[in-house]
């Protein structure tokens, strides 16, 4: 038989050329298509993101701004609440203060209340005769050197050692100007006056060493001096003691010593009349100055101070006012 020959194979037919073709024509209308919407789309999106950043930029400085201003105002409440904490401090401290002085004053005002009671007690139980007595002993003349309440007024020179501490100055100094204006109203008309604190410190320091001279006008200008007087104390009256003895006493004057105070804080009561003494001691016997002596109550009635430091200068000063030819007069009420 004959072989059939085959026929040859056309790569490049029509029918492959025509789907080259149109699959080539597809892809560009494709990418005319996506050419022409892409650049529309982007710009939209791009205004979108640049409105919405300026948008969040503007919220941020503005969130800033608030930030600053709560900054400032936190900054001006720490400030102002340090402040208070301080006046709260101070206020608390006042308080303190004033209940410190309100409790005070209510001890003494019992304290005060039962000695009241106490005097008025003992008012009530004088008999007709006692009074009968006062009555006479009243209308008797009494000679110029007479005691005036137990206290010889006989010397021509007075010298007075006030303690000037803390407890005098805040509980007892009224009361002790009313004494010394009596004191000095006891005596008339002296040669010369002198007044120290019990450290031996003068009033009046362009007198220091010399007597004071006695005129009304001197005397009330050491009254008004000692009302507004603050000067160092170490709670002893010895050294003002010592000081007016050894510049003050000659043999030529009859001259007297008054201790104002209210507490003896040295170490021996023994040792101090020793030395006063000697110091006070007369050539052929006697004493060169009087002693005498006012005590004020103090320290009964107070907490911060020790009870024991009155106690002691009450012994100490009965026994100089014995030995030195003076009184003691022990107040009960600072009224």
């Amino acid at each position: 038989m004959r072989r059939r020959e085959r026929r040859g194979v056309e790569v490049f037919s029509l029918s492959f050329l025509d789907c080259i073709c149109c699959g080539f024509g597809a892809m560009i209308l494709l990418l005319v298509l996506v050419r022409i919407g892409e650049p529309r789309a982007a710009e939209a999106a791009k205004l979108e993101l640049d409105g919405r950043l300026a948008r969040l930029e503007a919220q941020l400085f503005e969130l800033r701004g608030e930030a600053e201003l709560l900054v400032r105002e936190l900054r001006g409440r720490e400030v102002q609440l340090s402040d208070e904490r301080a006046a709260v401090a101070r206020l608390q401290g006042d308080l303190s203060q004033i209940q410190g002085r309100f409790a005070a004053s209510r001890e003494l005002s019992q304290v005060q209340e039962k000695i009241e009671g106490r005097l008025l007690a003992a008012q009530q139980e004088l008999s007709e005769e006692m009074k009968r007595l006062q009555a006479q002993a009243a209308a008797r003349p009494q000679p110029p050197d007479a005691p005036v309440g137990g206290i010889p007024v006989d010397s021509e020179y007075v010298i007075f050692v006030i303690d000037t501490s803390g407890s005098m100055q805040r509980y007892a100094w009224s009361a002790m100007l009313r004494k010394m204006a009596e004191a000095l109203d006891a005596y008339p008309k002296v040669r010369g006056l002198q007044v120290l604190n019990d450290e031996g410190g003068p009033l009046f320091p362009s007198y220091a060493g010399k007597w004071i001279p006695d005129t009304p006008a001197r005397r009330q200008a050491v009254l008004d001096r000692l009302r507004s007087w603050n000067s160092f104390s170490n709670s002893s009256p010895v050294e003002g003691i010592e000081a007016a003895i050894r510049a003050f006493a000659t043999p030529d004057k009859r001259v007297s010593i008054y201790v104002l105070g209210d507490e003896f804080t040295g170490d021996s009561i023994q040792q101090v009349v020793e030395t006063v003494d000697r110091m006070n001691a007369r050539a052929g016997g006697g004493r060169r100055v009087r002693v005498h002596a006012i005590g004020f109550p103090t320290l009964f009635s107070q907490t911060e101070w020790p009870e024991e430091t009155g106690v002691r200068f009450a012994t100490l000063m009965r026994a100089l006012c014995d030995r030195n030819g003076g009184a003691f007069v022990g107040l009960s009420s600072l009224r």
